[in-house]
């Protein structure tokens, strides 16, 4: 089996009309229709930090499922990182991968198990000036290092 892999920062689901419009989004995600996607900006930066895509519709509409990561009950992922992996892929094992802070950025792991195989996916969103950068690289290849 060969899977599709895909990565978009979804802007809080705000788009250029700025409406924030959840489904808007799922119709490009269904377009693109990739086996495991990561997602930045999926959750609210305020209150609960809830994901700007409700999880029942994911869960109706979608052929995908969230990656549990248990932080935050109303969140898909953990500064605003998510990972959705195709309904059938066995998810092993999830966590966070804790970054070198200048302005709040976190990355998000599974380990997923597809025909027997593991497969190790990270999604991040990494600092925007570049200062960090180097630095966040490194915290998330010493955290591999240490699963």
């Amino acid at each position: 089996m060969q899977l599709t892999f895909a990565s978009y920062n979804i802007h809080k689901a705000v788009g250029l009309d700025r409406r924030r419009d959840p489904e808007r989004i799922l119709a490009v995600l269904r377009e693109i229709d990739a086996d495991v996607i990561a997602l930045q900006e999926a959750d609210r930066r305020i209150g609960l930090r809830e994901s700007v895509i409700p999880r029942q519709m994911l869960e109706d509409y979608t052929p995908w499922r969230a990656v549990a990561l248990n932080h935050r009950p109303d969140s898909l992922g953990w500064h605003g990182n998510a990972l959705l992996v195709r309904r059938g892929i066995a998810v092993a094992g999830a966590g966070i991968v804790p970054l070198p802070p200048l302005e709040p950025r976190g990355a998000v792991r599974a380990d997923l198990v597809v025909q027997g195989q593991r497969l190790r996916v990270v999604g991040m969103h990494l600092d925007l000036s570049g200062l960090r950068r180097r630095h966040q690289l490194r915290a998330v290849l010493a955290h591999l290092g240490r699963c």
